[in-house]
């Protein structure tokens, strides 16, 4: 083994161990999301008794307005 040898055999197990360094953080960073359940499904407002849902408010109107071709 020369000594022109030593360097570039210390760059290529520095390039290895960062490239094994980065491959744990990414694997770290997602099996944490991975094992949290997942997340709860909004609950449905019940329908109005007396209608009530859709109104034609004057903004509503407005945007009607604006919106035609």
């Amino acid at each position: 083994m020369t000594d022109k040898q030593t360097p570039s055999l210390n760059r290529r197990r520095m390039f290895a161990a960062g490239g094994t360094v980065g491959a744990l953080a990414a694997a770290a960073a997602v099996l944490p999301m991975s094992k949290q359940a997942a997340p709860p499904e909004p609950v449905a407002k019940p329908a109005p008794e007396k209608g009530g849902g859709y109104q034609l408010t004057e903004h509503v109107q407005q945007y009607y307005n604006t919106a035609r071709v």
